[in-house]
Order: structure tokens, then C-alpha cells, then sequence
């Protein structure tokens, strides 16, 4: 019987959580409340998602070879799916987004919001046509500090 597993890694923007269930990745998402459950057991998946999230961190890359258990409504995974197409070092507006998938920006927006697998579903790619936008639902703080960052990892990398 598979257990959900999560594994916290720290990276030059703060603490990762790594949430795994059998084979797949079920989540990546920043520690905010930097609480911990710490897991009784430990996932290979884990371990792989963790050197490729490293690697990430050393040079960014668009190269990820996981499996994710994406869990969303059919228009979500459509988005997360656009986004991965996104090259690093590049990024798209909502509008451009939402014109590319013939729907509205904030229904991108909304499906960014959702997205449960921070970097690897590069959401941080989608920026507002006059600005950063959002970042994990929120439009200022430590969420935009760490967009930024990984905005700018990606154009020096």
C-alpha cells in the first residue's frame, strides 16, 4: 500500500516539500508555514525529483524527466501542460497565454494559482502585462521575492 511521502529540501530560495505517492510526484511547493510532518519513510521518487530540483537550482533546465499525478480539471492540466512548452529564460503573459489556449487570462491566472508543482510547472514563466502578476495567489511579499528569483536564476543561467 502506497503511502503519500514528503521529503523537504532546502533551496536558495527557501525550504521545498516534495510530496510523493508511489511512483509519482504528487506535489512541489514552498514550505511558507516552515512547519514540518515528517515522513516515516522515505521515496525513491523523492530522491530523483530532488537531484533534478538541485540540478535546477546549479543551472536552470527545462528537463525533467518525473512523473507527475497532475490533479485538476481537464482546462487546468491544459495549462500546466502549455506552461511546460514555456523555454527557460522566457516568459509569456496571461494574455498571451490565455490567447494562445482561446480562453481569458484570468482563467489562466486561475489555473497558475492551482498549480501544484512549483518549478518543474513553471507558472513563475506567466507574468502580467504590466508587472510580475502573481505568484502562488498572492501579488506581493515573499511569494514575489521568490518569482523574481527564479525569473532571474533563469535569464543568468
Amino acid at each position: 500500500m502506497s503511502v503519500t511521502v514528503q521529503t523537504y529540501i532546502d533551496t536558495p530560495i527557501g525550504e521545498l516539500i516534495i510530496a510523493t505517492h508511489g511512483q509519482q510526484v504528487q506535489g512541489i511547493y514552498f514550505n511558507m508555514s516552515e512547519s514540518r510532518t515528517p515522513s516515516l519513510e522515505s521515496s525513491v521518487i523523492a530522491v530523483h525529483a530532488t537531484q533534478q530540483l538541485n540540478t535546477y537550482f546549479q543551472q536552470a533546465h527545462n528537463n525533467w524527466s518525473l512523473s507527475l499525478r497532475l490533479k485538476g480539471t481537464e482546462f487546468q492540466c491544459k495549462v500546466w501542460r502549455y506552461l511546460q512548452t514555456i523555454p527557460v529564460g522566457e516568459t509569456r503573459t496571461y494574455s498571451d497565454v490565455a490567447s494562445a489556449l482561446t480562453t481569458s487570462a484570468r482563467a489562466v491566472g486561475n489555473a497558475c494559482r492551482a498549480n501544484l508543482f512549483a518549478i518543474v510547472v513553471p507558472c513563475h514563466r506567466v507574468i502580467s502585462s504590466s508587472g510580475l502578476g502573481g505568484y502562488y495567489g498572492k501579488t506581493a511579499g515573499n511569494e514575489l521575492i521568490i518569482k523574481q528569483w527564479l525569473l532571474d536564476h533563469e535569464q543568468d543561467g
